[in-house]
């Protein structure tokens, strides 16, 4: 079983930037993802990192401005956020899953507990 922890989260003007952390530990070389939930919204998927960090996946909404990443040998993933707009507004939550990555968020097996992101305009 793997234990995440976020951190990184906080109140930023729209263009701005932060960066999100997601400490891990237990077995730790797993897929590695971030999902976003806006107030009344379902938990989306932003994007994700493969064990080895030589492949990720994005959605579109986030392609260009974030960046997922990796050091496994800090058991640690991240997700560099710039750009943002208002919409990016939502808990962001780190996951963590076996084999490839896939998008749904009934796949993942592991979840943090979150950390606020807020965009303001």
């Amino acid at each position: 079983q793997v234990q995440l922890v976020e951190s990184g989260g906080g109140l930023v003007q729209a263009g701005g930037s932060l960066r999100l952390s997601c400490a891990a530990s237990g077995r730790t070389l797993y897929t590695m993802g971030w999902f976003r939930q806006a107030p009344g919204k379902e938990r989306d998927f932003v994007a994700a990192i493969n064990w080895s960090g030589g492949s990720t996946v994005y959605a579109d909404s986030v392609k260009g401005r974030f960046t997922i990443s990796r050091d496994n040998a800090k058991n640690t993933v991240y997700l560099q956020m710039n750009s943002l707009k208002p919409e990016d507004t939502a808990v962001y939550y780190c996951a963590s899953k076996g084999g490839f990555i896939t998008i749904p968020t009934t796949s993942w097996g592991s979840w943090g507990q979150g950390t606020q992101v807020t965009v303001s305009s």
